[in-house]
């Protein structure tokens, strides 16, 4: 049985007519059914509708709670509030900040929120962003519970109705705290990047520099050997000379020749063509060192370690450097008689006459010059300082000392590669060089290499 079978007829003295149905055209039972059945369809459309309602509320709540996970988890801070500034929404961005909850959040202004000092500017950046002048990226300070100032840079947009009319605003604000570590992040990794492409240049640069240093010492190396030659032959030809003379001066004298040997100063020449000679043959072995020295600079290849007497090398390298020096400073070495050790006797040479021609350049033209040297072995480790009473160091240019080119001398007067080498060798060979102040004012450079010979004093 239907519900309208289960309808009573309607009572026998109901008139129709008063529910404007016009004139009744059969029974009142036939119409009483037509009319329930018209209900029916009513209330199956409503039903309808009600369901329909529901499962947009059900979709709406869905998007307001995904909308919701959205801003909370949002680093950034976002706010909507009325048209009046009073806060109609809060992410959870803006709760760990000001230290309240949405829900105490809700209903109070917005502008509040912000250090007193700068509440007006607030509002005022609030009005501009209601009259369509959008506010970017300005700076202001939310207050946190602990009474610290957490500086923010503030977005503020106008949203509308569907009609266009001004609904509210929309602030959106990043923790400055946030942009300064990234900006920190980017900043070291640009420094990072241009430092290699430093280094990648200054290899390229040294690499070029390298066989242009082989080329010269090639190059150095044939007018070298000539002068070798040349000087030996001149050595014995002196000797022949000198001997023939001497052997002479017991002959009969003739008053002619004598004049002419008074004339030409010969026994002069005598006395200083043997000295000279020697003194140029020394001068060509410094050359050759050098060339040497340039040319293993240039080179791929390992010197092979050897056992030498460091503190002879000591004194060997500071009176080459003394010999060009203008002005002489004192050289003061605090060393034992011998230092027997074991490693690259080239490379090592080259690096201590750099650390002594450094100290005499600070030292130069200076009342009371004087360059302390110092060595000693210890657990299989050699160490060696040179120290200066000069200007020292100063603490802008400590981080660029041992860096290619960079020097302090006038231009001309260096080439900025000497602490840079001698690093790069006493690296090579498991050492290093450090800077400290010296003693009283001063450089102080301290070689440390390991003894390849063995251990002990």
């Amino acid at each position: 049985m239907t519900d309208i079978d289960r309808i009573a007829p309607p009572p026998p003295d109901l008139d129709l007519r008063h529910l404007g149905l016009g004139s009744l055209e059969g029974s009142a039972e036939d119409m009483w059914i037509d009319v329930i059945r018209q209900m029916d369809t009513v209330y199956a459309d409503l039903v309808k509708s009600q369901t329909a309602l529901e499962q947009q509320h059900g979709e709406l709540a869905e998007a307001h709670d995904f909308i919701g996970s959205v801003l909370d988890a949002m680093t950034d801070i976002v706010v909507a509030c009325d048209a009046g500034g009073t806060i109609q929404q809060a992410n959870r961005a803006l709760e760990t900040i000001v230290g309240e909850t949405e829900q105490v959040l809700l209903g109070r202004s917005v502008v509040d929120l912000f250090v007193s000092a700068e509440r007006d500017a607030v509002r005022s950046a609030m009005a501009d962003a209601g009259e369509g002048r959008p506010i970017d990226q300005r700076e202001f300070h939310l207050a946190s519970p602990d009474g610290e100032q957490a500086a923010i840079s503030l977005n503020i947009a106008a949203r509308h109705d569907g009609d266009g009319r001004l609904a509210g605003l929309v602030i959106v604000g990043r923790p400055l705290g946030e942009l300064q570590r990234a900006y920190r992040e980017l900043d070291a990794a640009h420094q990072k990047l241009t430092q290699t492409q430093e280094q990648l240049l200054m290899s390229e640069k040294m690499a070029a520099l390298g066989r242009l240093v082989a080329g010269v010492a090639h190059e150095l190396n044939n007018p070298i050997s000539f002068v070798f030659g040349n000087m030996y032959a001149l050595k014995r030809y002196g000797e022949a000379i000198t001997k023939y003379l001497e052997a002479t001066a017991d002959a009969p004298r003739d008053p002619r020749l004598d004049a002419l040997r008074d004339e030409l100063r010969i026994d002069r020449i005598l006395g200083d063509i043997n000295p000279l000679v020697e003194g140029t043959l020394e001068g060509a072995e410094r050359v050759r060192d050098i060339v040497q020295d340039l040319r293993r600079f240039s080179s791929s290849q390992k010197e092979e370690p050897e056992g030498f007497d460091l503190v002879k090398l000591v004194h060997t390298a500071a009176d080459w450097v003394l010999k060009a020096q203008r002005s002489k400073p004192e050289i003061v070495c605090d060393m034992p008689e011998k230092l027997e050790i074991t490693s690259r006797k080239g490379q090592v040479h080259q690096i201590v006459v750099n650390l002594i021609q450094n100290a005499c350049d600070a030292v130069e033209e200076r009342d009371g010059a004087c360059i302390t040297v110092t060595c000693g072995k210890a657990n299989g480790v050699v160490r060696l300082t040179v120290a200066d009473n000069g200007p020292g160091i100063t603490p802008e240019n400590l981080a660029m000392i041992f860096e290619p080119f960079f020097t302090t001398k006038p231009i001309g007067a260096g080439t900025g590669l000497g602490l840079y080498v001698s690093y790069n060798m006493a690296v090579k060979m498991g050492g290093t060089i450090a800077y400290s102040d010296a003693p009283g004012g001063g450089a102080c450079f301290a070689l440390t290499l390991p003894d390849e010979g063995g251990h002990g004093e």
